[in-house]
């Protein structure tokens, strides 16, 4: 090492030596302003009450929600078949229309049947001309009989006649309303209200009764039905529920985002699938927007009451009512520390005391931390007196 390189190292060793001995032997004041000034730039020091919000316990319910996937189903699902023999001669809906109960969708070609029909009303009209005949008999053997002019038994015989054409004409009767059902049957009416699909059949074409093939398919939209499954451990919360009141359910489309409608739970299924673990509920939607729709998969929730959200911290033990507890700043505390208190109105906090999550499920910062923000942006919120060096 040369002489030059010597001396620049001992000349370095020799400051960091001099810059020690200058701290090691600083004034006691030098070292307390140094403290003060560094309590101001890093916070308050220990003797300094820490600024936190609180705010003042209560007792009360909060909702809970359980997710399911549901499917969407009609209410009620109608396949219109034709009950008679015959061709079709009109279709009187389009596709998709939405038909009350009773409205004719179809017509058969009915001249046979009325046909039929009127043949048991002529032999009705036949039968009452008979009885009324042997009823006038009846009367004038029943007098004859009374003068000993006929004997007995002509009496009976023609009183049992006239019973007999009496109950003639009750099968006549019967005969009548057979065919008229019959009849009828030519107008195919919608047996719900609902909208009807695509048309399975087109006009001048045969049916009978016995296929299998319908005319359409007409779907109850309104209201509709949601068929979802829960965990079975839900199932007394479930029960205890549906005792106390129909539980609200909110149908929500399947990225969860949006939500379609709200609606009731109206049966838990009387047993457990055991294969999943799982029972199956029914829930009715009012689906006024048609914003359901049978076969669509939704996200389904259901609420009920006595539990928590992200919103409000809900503690089972341990606090009443009116106690005051730290909100915003608690991270800071410990045992023994003095603090500031403000209350969540004075920083500008908005509390929501019946907040719900957003229909994708998501929730909004918690109360204390949108007021934690707005202390921070204050210019004087949690800065510590200023020390004099």
């Amino acid at each position: 090492m040369t002489l030059k390189r010597r001396i620049t190292v001992f000349f370095i060793a020799g400051l960091v030596v001099a810059a020690v001995a200058a701290v090691y032997y600083m004034p006691q004041r030098q070292q307390t302003v140094a403290a003060v000034s560094g309590s101001r730039r890093g916070g308050p020091s220990a003797s300094e009450p820490v600024p936190v919000l609180a705010t003042a316990a209560r007792a009360a319910d909060v909702p809970v929600y359980l997710d399911g996937v549901g499917t969407a189903k009609a209410l009620n699902t109608v396949t219109v078949r034709s009950q008679v023999d015959g061709k079709i001669i009109n279709i009187s809906f389009t596709e998709g229309q939405d038909v009350p109960a009773g409205y004719v969708l179809a017509k058969i070609e009915p001249a046979t049947y009325q046909a039929a029909f009127d043949q048991t009303v002529a032999k009705k009209a036949q039968d009452e001309s008979q009885l009324a005949n042997a009823r006038l008999d009846l009367d004038r053997y029943t007098r004859l009989a009374a003068t000993n002019a006929v004997n007995k038994q002509q009496l009976d015989t023609q009183r049992a006649l006239v019973s007999q054409l009496e109950a003639q004409i009750k099968l006549d009767q019967a005969a009548i309303d057979n065919a008229r059902a019959i009849l009828s049957y030519t107008e195919i009416v919608a047996p719900i209200a609902g909208r009807t699909g695509i048309r399975l059949i087109d006009v001048g074409n045969l049916v009978r009764g016995a296929e299998a093939t319908g005319i359409v398919i007409l779907t109850q939209l309104r209201p509709i039905s949601v068929f979802f499954s829960l965990p079975q451990q839900n199932l007394p919360d479930l029960t205890k529920g549906m005792a106390e009141g129909q539980l609200p359910v909110d149908a929500l489309t399947a990225d969860g985002k949006s939500a379609l409608d709200k609606g009731k739970v109206t049966v838990i299924d009387n047993q457990v699938d055991q294969t999943t673990g799982t029972v199956k509920l029914r829930a009715e939607f009012p689906n006024n927007d048609l914003q359901l729709w049978p076969g669509q998969f939704v996200n389904v929730r259901r609420v009920t009451l006595t539990q928590q959200n992200d919103v409000q911290a809900v503690v089972a033990t341990g606090l009443q009512a009116d106690e005051r507890v730290v909100t915003t700043g608690f991270a800071r505390l410990t045992e023994g520390t003095q603090v500031a208190v403000s209350s969540a109105e004075d920083a500008g906090q908005v509390t929501t005391p019946e907040a719900r999550p957003r229909p994708d499920g998501t929730r909004g910062p918690r109360a204390g931390e949108r007021a934690g923000e707005k202390a921070k942006r204050s210019p004087s919120a949690g800065r510590p007196p200023a020390a004099n060096p």
